[in-house]
């Protein structure tokens, strides 16, 4: 039997705020960009970029709040990105204390391997809680949404925003990466609910009395094993 821990039921919390926060953010850089984005990049390209006197009275608030709200968005992206590591690391040892958290980084850091692992990592930790059975199917569509929406918004913000962001205002942010991100929060903050769920209902005293799931088939490998 695996010695295993309590499910991580805060570090999910952390994950729930990081992300609203996240999309709280860019959605007050996306009202700035509309309201004021296109009308202050015009005024900075007048200016060469490097207004002075009375022209730099005139938009220096303006590049104020954009430079504060750029900043909100990265410092709540790497708060989330944190959270949610530190969530599933956790959620991996749950499953199993000795699980390594070495999988975790390299799922989401090594180019490529990115577009793929962590949702088959996060797969991996949910088939190891022992969910009962007939819930795959539910479970497999939220996983597949939130991953789907995560790698729209990521192609959003790497591929259009670079084309585009000059002819759009001072960043190109508007209300597609909105939406695709606040779709894409909203279900990884769903994926981190079901399995935090599931791991704390696996630990209660009825936990034997419902069926499990079935075994994974013998020849099938897990995404990693620690050594």
């Amino acid at each position: 039997m695996r010695h295993t821990q309590a499910p991580p039921s805060r570090a999910a919390s952390a994950v729930y705020v990081t992300l609203a926060a996240q999309v709280l953010s860019l959605a007050a850089l996306v009202i700035f960009e509309q309201v004021r984005g296109r009308q202050l990049a015009a005024q900075l390209a007048a200016f060469g970029g490097r207004p002075q006197g009375a022209e730099a009275e005139a938009v220096v608030g303006a590049v104020t709040v954009f430079a504060v709200l750029i900043m909100l968005v990265a410092g709540t992206s790497v708060a989330a990105g944190a959270a949610y590591a530190t969530w599933l690391v956790r959620a991996r040892q749950a499953n199993d204390r000795s699980a390594a958290t070495a999988p975790v980084a390299a799922a989401w850091l090594i180019p490529g391997v990115n577009l793929v692992a962590p949702a088959l990592l996060l797969d991996e930790v949910w088939r190891g809680a022992r969910p009962p059975a007939g819930r795959r199917g539910r479970w497999l569509a939220l996983l597949a949404g939130w991953w789907l929406s995560w790698l729209a918004t990521l192609a959003l913000v790497t591929i259009r925003l670079p084309l585009d962001s000059a002819a759009r205002g001072l960043t190109g942010v508007g209300a597609p990466e909105l939406l695709c991100a606040a779709v894409a929060a909203a279900l990884c903050a769903g994926t981190v609910r079901e399995l935090t769920r599931l791991q704390r209902a696996a630990r209660s005293p009825l936990a034997s009395l419902r069926p499990l799931a079935a075994e994974p088939a013998s020849g099938s490998t897990p995404l990693s094993h620690p050594m």
